[in-house]
C-alpha cells in the first residue's frame, strides 16, 4: 500500500510539472499579478530564448538571444498591437544578446565583437551580410554576453563582465563599462569594478547613466546585494572583486581594501535576484505617477535555497533624481509552489506608451498596456 501511494504521489508530481511546462502563454498570464488598470497580453510568441530588445523603424522589434545564437525581427506591420511571425535575421552567432538600432542599421553584440546589419528593416526577408564594427573584446563565455545601447551622445555603450564568479583579471578590459563610436573607433573604458551588467538606461532630464550589476555567488542566500549603480565620471570603480553591494568585503580579495574606497550602489536589490533589462518610463499611456520612474526585469535566482526574483519591479525616484523605493509591478512567474514559469529579461518602451517584456524561458514577448482611468 505504501509503495502504491508513493508511486501515485510521484505520478501526480510528474504530471503537475508536465502540465506546467506545457501551459499556454495565456494560462501563464492568468497567474501574473499587475496593478489595477494594467493588462498583460502576448505580443509575440515562438521566439526561442528571447532576451534583449530594440525598436527599429515601422514597428519592427529586434530580439537578441543567448545560447540560441540567433537574432530575430518581430514586425507589426498592420499596427494591431500584436507581432506577426518572427523573421530570422542571423544565426550561428556567439551569444548575440545585445541589440541596438540607429539610422536604419541593426547593431548586434556577440561575445567578442559588434556587428552591423545595414538597411535591415527593408530587407527582413533577405538580411544582408553583417559588417564587423568591432572585434577586439575578449572571447570568454563566462559573463561574456553583452548588453548594447546607444547613449544620448550617439555612442554605443556596452560592458565586459568578469570571466569568472570571483577573480581579479589582469586585463583592464574585464569588469568594465565601455563606449565607442558607431563605426567602432575610439573605444574607451568608462568605469571598472563591474562584475556582470546586462542592463542600463539614461535618466530623463539628467541623462545620468544607471546600470544593473549582478553580485557574486557562494556567499550565502542573502548576500551580497545585487546593485543599481549610477555612473558619473570616467575612471570610477564600483568595487568588484574587492567589495560587493557597497558593504560586503570579499573574503578572498578584499585584503586591506575598504568598501568606502569604491563607489556605492545607488540602490541595493535583494541578493541573487539577477536584475537585467531596465527602462525609465517616458511614455504618456501609464498614469503620471509612473513618469520617469524605472522598470527593472529581475531574471531570478539560480542557486538560492528559496528562489526569489522572477518579476518586474518599479524603482521609484524622488524629485532629486535618486531611488527611494522598490515595489512589485509584475509578479507571478515564480508560483506559490516555487515553480518557475517565466524569466523576464528585457524591457522596451513602445511609441504608444506600452511596454514589451521578453521572457527567455518561455520564448515569448509580453505587452503591458494601461486600460484604466488616467
Amino acid at each position: 500500500m505504501k509503495l502504491l501511494k508513493s508511486t501515485l504521489a510521484a505520478f501526480l508530481l510528474l504530471t503537475a510539472h508536465t502540465v506546467c511546462a506545457q501551459t499556454p502563454h495565456e494560462e501563464i498570464i492568468k497567474q501574473l499579478h499587475v496593478p489595477a488598470g494594467f493588462k498583460v497580453s502576448v505580443y509575440a510568441d515562438d521566439v526561442p530564448n528571447a532576451r534583449s530588445l530594440a525598436l527599429g523603424d515601422n514597428g519592427v522589434v529586434f530580439v537578441g538571444t543567448g545560447k540560441e545564437g540567433k537574432v530575430y525581427a518581430v514586425p507589426d506591420t498592420n499596427n494591431d498591437g500584436m507581432a506577426e511571425p518572427h523573421r530570422l535575421i542571423a544565426s550561428g552567432l556567439a551569444m548575440p544578446n545585445g541589440v541596438a538600432y540607429k539610422n536604419g542599421a541593426l547593431y548586434v553584440a556577440a561575445i567578442s565583437r559588434i556587428l552591423r546589419f545595414d538597411s535591415i528593416t527593408k530587407q527582413l526577408d533577405h538580411p544582408p551580410a553583417p559588417v564587423v564594427v568591432y572585434d577586439k573584446f575578449p572571447s570568454d563565455q563566462h559573463h561574456g554576453w553583452k548588453y548594447l545601447r546607444f547613449g544620448p551622445d550617439g555612442k554605443l555603450y556596452t560592458a565586459v563582465g568578469a570571466p569568472c564568479n570571483i577573480c581579479n583579471p589582469e586585463q583592464d578590459i574585464y569588469t568594465s563599462l565601455v563606449r565607442l563610436n558607431p563605426d567602432g573607433s575610439d573605444m574607451e573604458i568608462l568605469a571598472r569594478g563591474i562584475r556582470n551588467t546586462v542592463g542600463f538606461d539614461w535618466q530623463p532630464g539628467t541623462n545620468a547613466l544607471f546600470f544593473n550589476d549582478n553580485g557574486r555567488d557562494h556567499l550565502g542566500d542573502d548576500q551580497p546585494a545585487d546593485e543599481l549603480n549610477q555612473w558619473s565620471t570616467k575612471g570610477e570603480h564600483f568595487g568588484y572583486p574587492y567589495c560587493h553591494g557597497g558593504d560586503t568585503p570579499d573574503p578572498e580579495f578584499a585584503g586591506d581594501k575598504k568598501c568606502n574606497q569604491f563607489k556605492s550602489p545607488a540602490w541595493q536589490y535583494k541578493a541573487h535576484i539577477a536584475p537585467l533589462g531596465m527602462r525609465f518610463y517616458q511614455g504618456e499611456q501609464f498614469p503620471t505617477s509612473y513618469k520617469n520612474q524605472l522598470f527593472v526585469a529581475q531574471h531570478g535566482s539560480w542557486n538560492r535555497t528559496e528562489p526569489q526574483g522572477y518579476r518586474v519591479v518599479l524603482i521609484k525616484f524622488n524629485e532629486a533624481g535618486q531611488p527611494i523605493a522598490e515595489e512589485d509591478f509584475i509578479s507571478g512567474w515564480l508560483t506559490k509552489d516555487g515553480e518557475v514559469i517565466g524569466r523576464p529579461v528585457d524591457i522596451l518602451a513602445m511609441p504608444d506608451g506600452s511596454l514589451l517584456i521578453s521572457d527567455d524561458k518561455q520564448g515569448v514577448i509580453y505587452k503591458v498596456a494601461y486600460q484604466g482611468k488616467p
